[in-house]
């Protein structure tokens, strides 16, 4: 489906784009922010495709994936998907539809003296050039420094959108020029429909996979497209290890259980470097679901370990448990940054068991 009927959950930020559009108050630069893989991008080329389409509709509410329930109006303007420009924009091959992405790990100054070259002159042919910074949060100092200028001096009939996970990774400068609009992490259940209608996977791969992905269907993508591992069975036994040997109860936050069963997990994790950032992102939740369990409890993920989550959330503080979880935040950054993978994680089960 081209242009925001595929975009899913993002009922805000499409009708605060569409207003903008229908009101002709595009600004001059927009910067998108919201975790990985929920349609930032996606919407970004939707915008571009609008800006610049030849035969515009409408969507009605028996159209598209949209809650018109939380719509003002009763309809949303969208690109035609069909026209010549539309079809450019949608394969990447329009000369005014310019993407600036990382070069490796970063979007480098030499990019953006590239781009500034180009937005000096006239666009070919569109009516309103779009560039697009997707992850600007990884500009270098100096290319995010370069691009400030054009931000404040904007060529005509031309719009940035910048994409990133926080406004806060970014120059305050940078922030300040753009109208920010946030991107939510989209829910469990549709991202569970997804995968089910998608990747033809059963009801409970799906939503186990949905749990792991934290809101961003493109991981979720990723996950569900490995075949080598049984996730539903990975999942229930990683919780069972957590809940019933040396991560019960008291013993997760004060009893040093024997370094034995500790080091076997360690051990056992730290052998599959991919499995392993899924298996953080289990525990994550499992310690998720303690806390929320205090003040609302169904909304528990895990829902087939309530007992035990019931058990340990009467038992321990958030403190502790936002102890645990910036514990496994930053031995997910230690393993990012080439640190040696056994000791770290021999040292974060170590601290999830109080150890």
């Amino acid at each position: 489906m081209p242009g925001f009927e595929s975009i899913s959950d993002q009922n805000q930020p499409i009708r605060i784009l569409t207003s903008l559009f229908q009101n002709g108050a595009v600004p001059h630069a927009l910067l998108f922010t919201g975790i990985d893989g929920v349609g930032k991008r996606t919407c970004a080329t939707a915008f571009a495709m609008l800006c610049n389409c030849l035969e515009k509709r409408y969507i009605t509410e028996d159209q598209g994936l949209f809650d018109f329930s939380e719509l003002t109006d009763d309809y949303l303007i969208n690109p035609c998907g069909n026209c010549r420009s539309c079809r450019k924009i949608e394969s990447a091959n329009h000369p005014d539809i310019i993407l600036i992405k990382p070069v490796g790990a970063f979007i480098r100054i030499e990019q953006i003296r590239n781009l500034c070259d180009i937005i000096v002159m006239k666009p070919y042919e569109a009516k309103m050039r779009v560039v697009i910074i997707s992850d600007a949060q990884r500009m270098t100092q100096e290319a995010g420094n370069a691009l400030l200028k054009s931000l404040e001096e904007p060529p005509e009939r031309t719009i940035f959108i910048l994409t990133a996970n926080q406004i806060s990774d970014l120059i305050p400068t940078i922030v300040s020029r753009c109208r920010h609009i946030r991107f939510k992490p989209i829910p469990l259940t549709s991202i569970t429909e997804m995968l089910v209608a998608k990747l033809l996977l059963d009801p409970e791969n799906s939503k186990v996979i949905a749990s792991l992905a934290n809101g961003s269907f493109a991981k979720a993508l990723k996950i569900g497209a490995n075949k080598k591992i049984n996730r539903v069975n990975h999942r229930k036994w990683l919780l069972k290890v957590i809940a019933t040997n040396c991560f019960t109860g008291e013993a997760l936050y004060n009893v040093v259980e024997p370094y034995g069963l500790i080091f076997a997990l360690s051990d056992k994790l730290s052998r599959n470097k991919e499995l392993l950032f899924e298996s953080l992102e289990i525990i994550k939740t499992w310690l998720r679901d303690i806390a929320v369990y205090k003040y609302s409890p169904d909304k528990v993920v895990n829902i087939d370990m309530i007992k035990n989550i019931k058990s340990v959330s009467e038992k321990v503080s958030i403190k502790s448990i936002t102890s645990k979880v910036n514990a496994i935040h930053k031995a997910q950054k230690n393993i990012q940054a080439n640190a040696n993978l056994r000791t770290t994680i021999d040292v974060l089960m170590l601290r999830l068991a109080g150890a």
